[in-house]
């Protein structure tokens, strides 16, 4: 598979939103996790999603998901209401491996995500198993599709997550810290691979990140909550000194190299 990156600069291919919200307040439990959440998340972006523990981040999930209701304010996705089990959306939750019995095989969790609870009912058509293929085709992941889950290295395993998350074509993909426990060059991979999955067609794909700095070469957007609330803006907006140092509560410096690549640091 040729990996290509994303250039920010390039205009989005359609002028909808993938994700609107108006007036937004997020409870849990009780208690208000965030409030006037009002944002457009544009179709096709790349988006990170940013904020120091607890700000409400897993928690906007769960509202686009349909897994949890706003108290207020109105949410639209893809078009319409959050509904659950929309198959439009891929989800990759951060906790996904602990779910995963020894004995799948990559192949298994991947067909998982397009029969749902047919798994292991009906027999798989041979489009389906088209579909699968293809699937674990466009994450390079082909070369070990029939071993086991718990044998894979943690890229290898990511991967076959967001294959799974695609297999029905998902328009909204939504990755929890995909990058959390992985080494360096695995962070690239997957990170070379969401670039290449943007760049196949106009799927928007928002990313829970805990460092913005391995993600950078391919976001285009950021929804950070800060002060109890979400904004949304372009990404380079978002990677100033004064707005990250606000948003975490430490000093973060945002550093551009002669080659015009931004990252941040702390101190």
């Amino acid at each position: 598979m040729t990996i290509t990156s994303v250039d920010r600069t390039t205009a989005r291919p359609r002028t909808d939103d993938a994700l609107v919200l108006d007036g937004v307040r997020a409870v849990r439990g009780g208690r208000t996790i965030w409030s006037d959440g009002s944002l457009r998340v544009p179709t096709g972006a790349i988006v990170g999603v940013i904020g120091p523990n607890g700000a409400g981040k897993t928690t906007l999930f769960q509202l686009v998901l349909g897994l949890l209701p706003a108290a207020e304010g109105r949410i639209e996705v893809l078009g319409g209401s959050p509904r659950r089990g929309d198959r439009r959306i891929g989800y990759v939750p951060q906790n996904y491996r602990s779910a995963v019995s020894d004995a799948v095989r990559a192949r298994d969790l991947v067909t998982l995500g397009l029969a749902g609870t047919r798994f292991g009912v009906r027999r798989i058509s041979a489009a389906d198993r088209a579909r699968v293929d293809e699937a674990l085709a466009r994450v390079g992941a082909t070369g070990y599709a029939e071993q086991r889950m718990s044998r894979l290295s943690g890229g290898q395993q990511q991967r076959v997550a967001i294959a799974q998350a695609i297999v029905d074509d998902a328009e909204l993909l939504l990755l929890d810290e995909p990058l959390a426990n992985l080494d360096l060059r695995h962070q690239h991979e997957v990170v070379e691979l969401l670039g290449a999955l943007r760049e196949e067609r106009p799927v928007t794909i928002m990313v829970v990140a805990h460092d913005l700095n391995p993600l950078l070469p391919v976001l285009t957007d950021a929804v950070y909550l800060l002060d109890g609330h979400p904004h949304h803006d372009r990404i380079d907006e978002v990677v100033q000194e004064d707005l990250l140092t606000h948003l975490y509560g430490t000093p973060i410096r945002v550093v551009r190299t002669p080659q015009g690549d931004l990252f941040t640091r702390g101190g």
